[in-house]
């Protein structure tokens, strides 16, 4: 019977359905046992990751029968995957299974940061009214969503804002000026210094490679229109954390919401520290119970598929 390890947690049906046909390893914590792990890969023939498990240098080497890597994600730049493909390994991501929950995390944490009221409970429930200082919130309509990516999950992004009256524009180099996306979409191409410019909110929605490492950099935060919220649920080292967090200290933007850090967990005196306006949540933009069940049950049937 062939062998799976599963690194990191996955939804239960889809750990049951694999145990029912292959010798399964699954531990949700497994990944932080780098003996163990290294031990238990050396005859599996899946090997099952999210974002936390490095597939590559000894992990990789380790990795002696395995012809498949399952992603419990998209982003692979945790998995070295032209050495993958050297081995005969076959890299399988969960494209498209967690848009949703990801354009969700964008717009609810957009509509959250542009009206300001949602951070002042315990004042109120301890007999404080701060309402004067809360009545000069923004609402989402009628503003300008930039979004720098404009793959399926800037796209989708794209749809649940314009539902909510927002004007989108993109940058994406990766597209021509007349690709037929955007006029199906409605939504306008920019360049980069465009898009700071205009944008009430701008999201980040591209891959970590080596052109888009610090991609917003501290003079393109500078850049960017007074008071914008800035979203970055893509990966950590795209945008320069301690530049957004001056600029948050400094009222240059109106807020900003990570999901993602360099390096994760953060660390005691990161840039983040005392700061306002900010949500900071721990990688889980794209986690979600659902999108959890659709990742887990993607990556299940097609690992499964390629073991044969």
């Amino acid at each position: 019977m062939k062998k799976i390890v599963i690194t990191e947690f996955m939804d239960a049906p889809s750990v049951e359905a694999l145990k029912a046909r292959y010798t399964l390893v699954y531990e949700p914590t497994l990944v932080d046992d780098a003996a163990r792990l290294l031990r238990e890969v050396a005859d599996a023939d899946a090997v099952i990751v999210r974002n936390r498990t490095q597939v590559r240098g000894e992990l990789l080497a380790a990795c002696k029968k395995a012809t498949v890597i399952g992603r419990l994600g998209v982003g692979l730049d945790n998995i070295d995957v032209p050495a993958c493909e050297a081995r005969g390994m076959k890299v399988i991501p969960a494209t498209g299974a967690n848009a949703l929950a990801v354009a969700e995390y964008v717009i609810g944490t957009a509509m959250l940061l542009l009206r300001g009221v949602y951070q002042d409970s315990a004042a109120v429930a301890g007999g404080k009214w701060p309402r004067a200082r809360l009545s000069n919130g923004r609402e989402i309509a009628g503003k300008t969503l930039g979004l720098i990516g404009f793959g399926g999950i800037g796209r989708l992004t794209a749809g649940l804002a314009q539902g909510l009256g927002m004007a989108v524009v993109a940058y994406d180099p990766m597209l021509a000026v007349d690709a037929p996306v955007w006029a199906q979409t409605g939504v306008k191409p920019a360049t980069l210094d465009a898009l700071l410019a205009q944008s009430d909110v701008v999201s980040l929605h591209v891959p970590l490679t080596a052109e888009t490492r610090n991609l917003l950099s501290k003079e393109r935060v500078a850049q960017m229109k007074a008071g914008a919220i800035l979203i970055n649920s893509a990966r950590g080292h795209i945008a320069d954390e301690a530049a957004v967090a001056d600029a948050l200290r400094a009222g240059h933007l109106g807020g900003a919401a990570f999901d993602v850090f360099e390096p994760e967990p953060l660390k005691a005196g990161s840039p983040w520290e005392n700061c306002p306006n900010v949500v900071l949540t721990p990688h889980v933009a794209g986690v979600t119970a659902e999108s959890n069940e659709r990742v887990s049950s993607m990556i299940a049937a097609e690992v499964a598929k390629a073991l044969g």
